[in-house]
C-alpha cells in the first residue's frame, strides 16, 4: 500500500522555542541540560503532530542545534584545528564555537579565549537557509565523533513512533564543503568517509531501524564525470551495510542524472515533482522493478494548499505501475515552511483557507497516500470536494488581478532600465558631488534592534502608543544612530532602520498584494528566523514607504545619509511567491514600486540609495540550462527600479555570501554604481571572480563578519583591505561590515565600527 512519510521537519518550534532556548544558553541564562531538555520536548511534540496529521514514517535526525551540516561535521570529525578540544570528544560549546566563532564573550569563550575565526556561511542550494561550509584537508581524517543520532532514534523509539533517520548523503557532503590549505580533489576523500557511513548504517541497524533516507540533492545539479563515477563506487560499497536505504533528490529535476539515480544499488528513491514535474512519467520506465519510488507532490517551500485533484491524477498514474512501492512525500523538507497554519488567528479568512504550513502539509500527503488506498473513503472524498472548492476560490477571487499594475508593466520600454549615462561618466560627476575621502565608510544599513525599539513597536502595533508616541520613539533611535555614527567617524552615515521589523516585511507591508502571518517564521541559519510575507495578489505602492524617515535623518546631520531599500529580486525570494503566475512576472511588479520609491528619496534630496538585492544569486536555477533566462529577467529588474534617478544620484545594493564567479558579468550588467558583499569569512576569497572579471563598479567588501559576537581589531581589517585592494584597485574600494548589524548589540557594534574607521584611516595615510 501507498505509504506516507515525510523528509524533514521545521525544527525550530511553533513559538520559536528552539532560537529562543539557544540564545539562552548564549546568554548563560539556560544550562546545557535545560537546553536539552528544550530540544527533547521539540522532537516529542514533532513527532506527534506528524503522526497525528497521518504520516507513517516519521524522519530522524533533522534536528539541529545550528544547522544540519555542522551537525554531520561534528559527527564525522570534521572539526578545524583551531576547535579541536584537548583530551575529549566534541561538545555543544565546540558546535556553538565553529558556528559563531570564540572570543570571550560568546558562549564557548572564556575570559581569556583565544579568538577563532567562525566557519564560513553559505546558502543551502536555492533557499534562504543557511549552512556552515565544511572545512577539509588534504590529510582529513574521518571519525564517528558525535552520537546526537543514535540519542535521537532512542527518543523516538521509547515513544513508539516508526522512524527514518535523515542523513546528508557523502557525496553531497563533500560537494558542500571547501578545501583549506594546499590543493586537493575533495573526492580523494570519499574512500575515508565511506567508512564512517558504513558503521552509521551498522550502528541503526542494531538500534532496529529499517529505512534510512540518505539526501543526495547534488543528484539535482550539472556534475563533473568524475562525480558521476564516484556516486556509483560509493553506493557499491555502502549496499553491503545493512538497512534499507532511499535516496532523497529534491530542488530541481534528475534530467541527465535520472538513470545515474534510477541504477544507484539503493532501495529507493525519492524526487520532487513540485519543481520538476518533468520527470513524471519518464522516471517509471527507468526504475528497477524492486525499488520503492517516492513522489514529492505537496510543495515543501511553499504556503499554497496542494492542488489535491491534480496530485492524485498523476499519483495514480504511477500507482498503477507501482502498488505498493509508491511513497508519498512533500517535495523536500519541511524545514522551509513555517510549522502550523492553526495558529494564525488574525489572517482573513478566505486567504487562510488558501494556505497550508507543515502541519497541513502532512495532512495532504497522508490524504493523498489513503487515497490511493481508500478512494471512497468518506475522508478522502471530503478533502478532495474541499480542495477543489479552495482551488475554485483563489482562481476566481477579484482581490488576485489588477488591471491597473498590468497595464503599467505592459507599457514597459527597454529605456525604462538604463540609467542616463554609463557608468565611468556618472562616477565622475558623483565624485566631484559627493566629494568622499579614499576607502570611505559606510555601513549595510541596520543598527542593533535594541529590546527597547522592539517593545516600542510591539507597544504601537497594541494600541498602547499613538502614532505620534511611535514616531518620536523612532526619531530618538534614528538621532542616537546619528550621533553614534558621526562620532564614530564615518563617512556615509544610514538612519539605522529602527522602525523596521525585517527588511522584506517592513516595506511588504506597505505594498498592495501582500499577507503576512503571525506565526509563520522559518529557520534562516542557526537562532536566526525570518517570517516571509505572502505574495498572494498583484503589486503596487500605494504612497511613499521610507522618505519621512530618510528626510528626518539627513536633518539630523549634515554628512551624506544613505536611503535604504530592499530589491525586488531579494522581495521576491524572501517571500513567499504566487504560484498562479512567473517569478518573472511578480519581479517586474515589484521593481516599478520600488522605482516609485527610489524617485521619491531622489527628490526629497538624498545622493545615495542602496537597494539590496542580498538574494539575486540565491534565485540562480540549480541547472546552468536555465540560468541565462533568469539572470535576464532578475537584472532587468534591478535595473527597472535603479534607473528612474539622474547620474549624480549613486545607487548602491548589497548581495549576501554567494559564489559570484559564475554570476559575475549579470552582476556588472545591474550596473549599480557601488556594490557591497560579504567577503570576510571567505578571507577575500570571493573578490576573485571581481578581479578575473575585471568588475567595472565600485566595491564595498565587508572587512568583519557580523553574524559572529567576536570584536575583530584593526589590523586584521587592514590586512583583508590589503587583500582587497590586491585585486580591486583602491581608488574604487569602500569599507564596511559584511552585512546589516540588527542581530549584534550596540557595545560591540561601536566596538567594531571604531575598529573599521581606524583601519581605513591607516589606510588612507599609508596611500598618502
Amino acid at each position: 500500500m501507498a505509504l506516507a512519510h515525510n523528509l524533514g521537519f521545521p525544527r525550530i518550534g511553533r513559538d520559536r522555542e528552539l532560537k529562543k532556548a539557544v540564545e539562552a544558553y548564549w546568554k548563560g541564562e539556560l544550562d546545557e541540560t535545560g537546553l536539552r531538555a528544550v530540544g527533547r520536548e521539540l522532537r516529542a511534540a514533532h513527532w506527534q503532530l506528524q503522526k497525528d496529521a497521518g504520516i507513517e514514517l516519521l524522519p530522524v535526525g533533522d534536528f539541529a542545534w545550528y544547522d544540519q551540516v555542522l551537525s554531520h561535521s561534528l559527527m564525522f570529525g570534521v572539526i578545524p584545528e583551531r576547535f579541536h578540544q584537548h583530551g575529549g570528544k566534541p561538545s555543544l560549546d565546540t558546535l556553538f564555537g565553529m558556528a559563531r566563532g570564540v572570543s570571550k564573550n560568546t558562549c564557548c569563550g572564556g575570559a581569556h579565549a583565544q579568538p577563532l575565526l567562525a566557519q564560513e556561511l553559505t546558502k543551502w542550494f536555492d533557499t534562504n537557509y543557511h549552512y556552515l561550509v565544511p572545512e577539509f584537508t588534504a590529510d582529513q581524517q574521518f571519525a564517528l565523533s558525535w552520537e546526537q543520532l543514535f540519542e535521537e532514534v532512542e527518543e523516538g523509539k521509547a515513544l513508539g513512533h516508526a522512524l527514518k533517520p535523515v542523513l546528508i548523503g557523502p557525496l553531497t557532503y563533500l560537494w558542500l564543503g571547501k578545501c583549506k590549505g594546499r590543493e586537493f580533489d575533495k573526492l580523494d576523500l570519499l574512500e575515508r568517509l565511506l567508512p564512517v557511513y558504513g558503521e552509521i548504517l551498522q550502528r541503526l541497524a542494531a538500534q532496529g531501524i529499517e529505512w534510512v533516507q540518505i539526501d543526495e540533492p547534488i543528484l539535482a545539479l550539472d556534475l563533473p564525470q568524475d562525480w558521476k563515477n564516484a556516486f556509483e563506487r560509493a553506493y557499491n560499497l555502502l549496499q553491503k551495510e545493512p538497512g534499507r536505504k532511499l535516496i532523497a533528490t529534491y530542488f530541481a529535476g534528475l534530467e541527465d542524472n535520472l538513470g545515474l539515480a534510477a541504477g544507484l544499488p539503493v532501495d529507493g528513491l525519492h524526487i520532487d515533482l513540485v519543481r520538476a514535474p518533468e520527470q513524471f512519467p519518464a522516471i517509471l520506465d527507468r526504475l528497477p522493478a524492486y525499488k520503492v519510488l517516492s513522489l514529492g507532490v505537496v510543495n515543501g517551500r511553499n504556503v499554497w494548499r496542494t492542488d489535491l485533484e491534480k496530485a492524485l491524477d498523476l499519483l495514480q498514474q504511477a500507482h498503477e505501475r507501482l502498488g505498493s512501492r509508491l511513497w508519498v512525500a512533500p517535495s523536500c523538507s519541511l524545514l522551509h515552511s513555517p510549522v502550523d497554519l492553526a495558529r494564525e488567528d488574525k489572517l482573513d479568512a478566505e486567504l487562510k483557507s488558501w494556505l497550508a504550513f507543515a502541519v497541513q502539509k502532512c495532512r495532504e500527503v497522508a490524504v493523498l497516500a489513503q487515497a490511493l488506498r481508500e478512494p471512497q473513503a468518506a475522508e478522502v472524498q471530503a478533502a478532495l470536494a474541499e480542495s477543489r472548492q479552495v482551488q475554485a476560490s483563489r482562481a476566481q477571487s477579484p482581490r488576485i488581478h489588477k488591471p491597473a499594475v498590468q497595464a503599467r508593466l505592459a507599457a514597459i520600454t527597454a529605456a525604462d532600465s538604463q540609467r542616463q549615462s554609463p557608468f565611468a561618466e556618472r562616477i565622475a560627476k558623483q565624485r566631484a558631488l559627493l566629494n568622499l575621502p579614499p576607502f570611505p565608510t559606510t555601513t549595510i544599513g541596520s543598527f542593533p534592534q535594541t529590546s527597547a525599539i522592539r517593545l516600542a513597536r510591539q507597544s504601537f502595533k497594541a494600541g498602547k502608543l499613538t502614532a505620534a508616541e511611535y514616531t518620536e520613539a523612532m526619531h530618538a533611535e534614528i538621532r542616537h544612530a546619528v550621533t553614534v555614527q558621526e562620532q564614530l567617524g564615518l563617512d556615509v552615515l544610514v538612519h539605522g532602520e529602527a522602525e523596521r521589523n525585517d527588511m522584506v516585511e517592513y516595506f511588504a507591508e506597505q505594498l498592495d498584494g501582500y499577507a503576512f502571518t503571525r506565526f509563520g517564521w522559518v529557520q534562516s541559519y542557526g537562532s536566526r528566523c525570518v517570517k516571509p510575507a505572502v505574495i498572494y495578489g498583484d503589486l503596487s505602492r500605494p504612497q511613499a514607504m521610507t522618505v519621512a524617515w530618510i528626510e528626518y535623518a539627513q536633518r539630523c546631520t549634515d554628512k551624506l545619509m544613505k536611503g535604504m531599500l530592499t530589491g525586488p529580486v531579494t522581495m521576491l525570494m524572501w517571500s513567499f511567491p504566487r504560484d498562479d503566475i512567473s517569478r518573472e512576472q511578480q519581479a517586474r511588479q515589484l521593481a516599478l514600486a520600488i522605482r516609485d520609491e527610489v524617485v521619491d528619496l531622489e527628490a526629497a534630496g538624498i545622493r545615495i540609495i542602496q537597494i539590496d538585492e542580498a538574494a539575486f544569486r540565491e534565485g540562480l536555477p540549480l541547472r546552468k540550462a536555465q540560468w541565462q533566462g533568469y539572470l535576464d529577467w532578475a537584472t532587468e529588474a534591478f535595473r527597472l527600479c535603479a534607473s528612474g534617478v539622474r547620474d549624480e544620484t549613486q545607487i548602491h545594493t548589497h548581495m549576501c555570501y554567494s559564489e559570484f564567479n559564475d554570476v559575475i558579468e549579470s552582476i556588472a550588467a545591474m550596473d549599480a554604481d557601488v556594490i557591497t558583499i560579504e567577503t570576510s569569512r571567505s578571507d577575500m576569497e570571493l573578490l576573485d571572480a571581481f578581479e578575473r572579471f575585471d568588475y567595472p563598479n565600485e566595491i564595498g567588501p565587508g572587512v568583519y563578519d557580523i553574524h559572529s559576537p567576536r570584536v575583530p581589531d584593526s589590523s586584521e581589517m587592514v590586512r583583508l583591505l590589503k587583500k582587497a585592494a590586491q585585486r580591486v584597485p583602491a581608488e574604487r574600494l569602500w569599507v564596511n561590515p559584511d552585512c546589516g548589524l540588527k542581530t549584534r548589540g550596540w557595545a560591540e557594534t561601536e566596538a567594531a565600527l571604531v575598529n573599521m574607521v581606524a583601519a581605513a584611516r591607516q589606510l588612507r595615510a599609508e596611500l598618502a
